[in-house]
């Protein structure tokens, strides 16, 4: 049997999934060869085990790359794609992210049964989301939403919205789009009222720091001005310690040769926030998102970060 080019690890979630056959397809388009030489393996990870309480209590975001960087770190796998925004800031040694592919629609999206806007919502209404940012952030322009846990794939989310479980939902409109759902979005958000997560809309490949021929082969599907806006928007998060205990936002993005970025710290209960924003040349990506990091931690109160 032909050894495979290469060997992508992926979690089993349609989206996932989504996200790795694209990886997948560009690879093999840009070597020359049949998709199927790229073996696609399924990894169960912990965070997609555990369904009934938020991440923040069982360990944070690395509970969805934990069994992935395993697998690199034993060569069971080449490469394994994510979701950027489940990437903790701190990867373990011996693991880097190579880059990312070019990066869709950072927005969110609002899901709802009857499909309202955001301000149209009844008083009182309750939003699914797993997610402190965007909890935080619906309560910072709407106080009277009652917020609750909705954990699940983007189907299981986008079904209890419109089948009524809870009034409404927020999920990025990058992962709609890569499923053909987009179609469902009742609303498609603003940057300037929902910030997005670090990271949100790229799909980030990791591989082993000595693998060389993989990262070389990579290479040929990454995206530059992706890999400036997430460096800048990771450092601002590795500053403030972001984790899913912490309601943090952050975006950057490439404008006129320049990257410039806006970073977000809340309290859970929307009551306040501070904002931050900042610009520079990309190759001070690192710098830039790390200064407004340290310029949030000057101004914010003590106990705004857990």
């Amino acid at each position: 049997m032909t050894e495979p080019f290469l060997r992508i690890g992926t979690r089993g979630s349609p989206l996932a999934l989504a996200q790795t056959h694209m990886t997948r397809r560009l690879l093999a388009e840009a070597h020359g060869i049949a998709e199927d030489r790229i073996a696609v393996i399924v990894i169960r990870t912990t965070g997609d085990a555990i369904q009934d309480r938020p991440l923040s209590e069982s360990g944070g975001k690395g509970l969805f790359t934990k069994e992935l960087d395993i697998a690199l770190l034993a060569n069971e796998i080449d490469l394994a794609v994510h979701s950027s925004k489940d990437l903790p800031t701190v990867l373990p040694e011996g693991l880097c992210v190579t880059g990312y592919l070019p990066r869709e629609d950072v927005r969110d999206a609002l899901i709802t049964r009857h499909g309202q806007s955001f301000s149209d919502l009844p008083q009182g209404a309750t939003l699914g989301t797993a997610s402190l940012r965007r909890g935080a952030q619906a309560k910072r322009l709407r106080p009277d939403l009652q917020i609750t846990l909705l954990r699940g794939n983007v189907e299981t989310r986008l079904r209890k919205a419109e089948t009524g479980d809870v009034d409404a939902t927020l999920l990025a409109l990058a992962g709609l789009k890569r499923l053909g759902q987009a179609h469902r979005a009742a609303a498609v958000l603003s940057v300037d009222d929902f910030l997005p997560a670090v990271g949100q809309g790229a799909i980030g490949v990791t591989t082993r720091t000595d693998d060389h021929a993989t990262r070389v082969a990579l290479g040929a599907i990454l995206d530059g001005d992706t890999h400036f806006a997430v460096t800048a928007e990771r450092a601002f998060l590795r500053v403030l310690d972001g984790s899913c205990r912490t309601p943090i936002a952050g975006h950057a993005r490439m404008e006129g040769g320049r990257i410039v970025f806006k970073g977000s710290v809340l309290r859970s209960d929307g009551s306040q926030a501070w904002d931050v924003e900042d610009a520079g040349d990309p190759d001070e990506a690192e710098a830039i998102g790390a200064r407004a990091g340290r310029r949030l931690l000057d101004v914010m109160p003590p106990d705004a970060l857990p």
